[in-house]
């Protein structure tokens, strides 16, 4: 019979092996030969027992190397092993035996290390002799966020049908998934630090940055990203071609887009006070596109007492000099990339007596270049300390002293607050585009992932209630990112001196609108799409935490939500309620213009309703006291942006280039 032929070949080679003591040792000879059973041939019998016998001899390499008394037994051992057997290891079969360790346990302790065991029947067990399974999941694929943003090359195809500006995007778009990404991971994983002293006790206050974060900054000059919206080469669309090409660049930025945001603003504040000495030079490099000459700027606002409220929170003081200039004294209590290489700050003049004019009428704006001298000395400057964030890790915010730091008065005297006004709103419309980024960003990866994570026996994108999560953050998203873009549109009206009456009105209306709403959403969506991934959303390792740990500060930069929702009613005041008027007026002629389509007529009527229902209110509130207004200003804020939201929605689905998705997205 085949099996008693089997058995007296195994047994004839075990004789004659070399490694016959060892098999003793373990007392098997036997077991391998009954395992053997339907081997018929010399060969795959030769092929069974020395594919059992490796594993036994690594078994009996454990038991030596456990003693400490056989260390010189385990060295021969291996070097036995390695000559005699060693070039059969890749031929032969998985385990076909059951081993257990010779080795026990003590009663009430774990069991051994060792203790293992080969299945007979399964014969190969993923985890087998290894410290990691076989199966990994795989992570979500960043491709070119341009390519597969179908609503942004839906919007620009309308607005801005520029075969330049969409090969630009693209180009840009490919470079962002390629290349730039790692370079924000690395900003993330290799944050700032502060160097006070040299080796040699000399004071210095160097803030050490990655080289990926030096590289944001020639890649940001070589792109235009602030360039372009001075350049105006497309009018009145240039803003919305300069902050698409932020909103691709943002989520992969390793927080770049914060002072970028500030050198826009700071350029902004440059322009609009006149371009000449001392400014001019600076000014140039804020928007130059050659990385040698480009220039940064800081926004130094917020001192101790006080962030929003710089009227009675700022004590800086400046002291005139012979020759026109001034001297900086105070203390920055947060001061955002602080490695700037100029800045704008507020700072109260002193009279001859030293005395200063409290309140905002003692304000006046500066402008300072932040340089250091011969010896590598920061002239005016001490570095005190660098902020311990929750988020935004990648980018160096400090606390500064500054004594006797050089500065050119840019404002009247008294005229610091009124002066940062267009500074605020450039920057706020950078956090808006800031926010809307990183929620499509989140929104991208959860969808790539969807169609990769198998879970229940089906992938998540075959499951109903995952994509209706899906679904509902991408609506969210679309309407924040329309939003956005139409006050970066009024904006660009603005600059391009094309602005209507109801345009100017608008723009001041929206802009703490957009910045309050998309700021709240971020942390939402982006909390939303973490969840999407399971426990891998929740790991730092995997990039995806600190999308949320970076969203939660785009609700108090630039102003907080209450602070912003008062800064609506205060628009509301000194306009005499004539921001009101164009918000409505230009929300129902959008209406209007959809009514034709049968399709969206229930989008249109919930629309409508929650328009009437809000001027019915404002209606209500004029009667009363202005407490009962002011304790619902966030209430109004958050209607004004999901009633002109939803709007733009429709109006986005009437296009004749609109897609199904557009007006599924609308009659959410």
């Amino acid at each position: 019979m085949p099996g008693s032929s089997a058995v007296a070949n195994v047994e004839r080679i075990l004789k004659t092996s070399k490694n016959i003591t060892i098999i003793r040792l373990l007392g098997v000879k036997s077991t391998l030969a009954q395992c053997c059973m339907r081997c018929c041939t010399e060969e795959k019998i030769f092929r069974c027992v020395f594919g059992s016998l490796r594993r036994m001899l690594h078994l009996c390499s454990l038991l030596v190397s456990r003693s400490p008394a056989m260390p010189l037994g385990a060295a021969l051992l291996n070097r036995h092993v390695a000559r005699s057997c060693g070039r059969l290891w890749w031929d032969v079969p998985r385990p076909l035996v059951h081993i257990r360790s010779v080795s026990r346990a003590q009663t009430g302790t774990r069991r051994s290390d060792e203790e293992q065991s080969w299945d007979a029947t399964v014969g190969y067990l993923p985890f087998s002799r290894a410290s990691i399974g076989s199966f990994f999941q795989q992570q979500p694929e960043l491709k070119n966020p341009f390519l597969e943003d179908a609503l942004l090359r839906g919007y620009l195809k309308r607005h801005l049908p520029s075969q330049e500006v969409f090969s630009d995007l693209s180009a840009f778009g490919e470079r962002v998934a390629k290349e730039v990404d790692g370079w924000g991971r690395e900003c993330e994983v290799n944050p700032p630090r502060l160097l006070h002293f040299d080796p040699w006790g000399r004071r210095v206050d160097h803030i050490v940055t990655s080289a990926a974060w030096k590289r944001m900054k020639d890649l940001s000059a070589q792109e235009g990203l602030v360039a372009i919206g001075y350049e105006r080469t497309f009018g009145e669309w240039s803003r919305v071609y300069q902050m698409s090409k932020l909103y691709i660049f943002s989520p992969s930025s390793g927080l770049y887009t914060c002072p970028l945001a500030m050198t826009d603003g700071a350029a902004k504040v440059l322009q609009s006070t006149g371009v000449s000495w001392p400014v001019e030079e600076a000014y140039s490099r804020l928007t130059s596109r050659q990385p040698e000459r480009f220039w940064t700027s800081g926004q130094w606002m917020t001192e101790r007492r006080g962030g929003s409220d710089v009227a009675s929170g700022t004590e800086t003081v400046a002291i005139p000099q012979t020759d026109g200039s001034y001297k900086l004294h105070g203390f920055k209590w947060f001061t955002s990339a602080t490695d700037a290489d100029m800045t704008l700050t507020l700072a109260r003049i002193q009279d001859r007596t030293g005395a200063t004019t409290p309140g905002s009428k003692g304000l006046s704006l500066f402008y300072a270049e932040v340089s250091r001298d011969k010896d590598g000395l920061l002239q005016g400057i001490e570095v005190q300390r660098l902020k311990d964030k929750l988020g935004t890790r990648q980018m160096p915010t400090a606390e500064l002293l500054l004594d006797g730091l050089p500065a050119y008065r840019l404002s009247e005297e008294g005229r610091g607050v009124a002066s940062i006004a267009n500074m605020l709103t450039i920057t706020r419309i950078h956090n808006s585009i800031s926010a809307v980024a990183a929620m499509r960003r989140v929104v991208q990866l959860a969808r790539d992932f969807a169609a990769r994570r198998t879970a229940f026996g089906k992938l998540l994108k075959d499951h109903p209630l995952h994509m209706q999560t899906l679904s509902r953050m991408e609506v969210e998203t679309r309407a924040a990112f329309l939003l956005a873009m139409d006050v970066c549109r009024l904006l660009g009206r603005e600059e391009s001196g094309l602005a209507s009456q109801q345009d100017a009105h608008l723009l001041r209306l929206l802009t703490p609108v957009v910045k309050l709403y998309t700021g709240k959403q971020a942390v939402a969506v982006v909390s939303e799409g973490l969840e999407s991934f399971g426990g891998q959303g929740y790991i730092e390792d995997t990039g995806l935490p600190t999308i949320l740990r970076d969203a939660q500060v785009l609700s108090i930069w630039e102003g907080t939500t209450n602070v912003l929702s008062l800064d609506v009613l205060r628009c509301v005041a000194r306009s005499s309620g004539m921001v009101l008027h164009a918000y409505f007026s230009h929300v129902k002629s959008l209406l209007a213009g959809a009514c034709s389509l049968s399709s969206l007529s229930p989008a249109v009527k919930a629309i409508d309703s929650a328009l009437s229902e809000l001027e019915t209110f404002l209606q209500d509130a004029a009667t009363r006291k202005p407490a009962y207004l002011e304790q619902a200003a966030r209430d109004l804020a958050y209607s004004l942006a999901r009633i002109y939201a939803g709007t733009l929605l429709i109006d986005h689905a009437c296009w004749k280039g609109a897609s199904h998705l557009d007006t599924y997205a609308a009659l959410r």
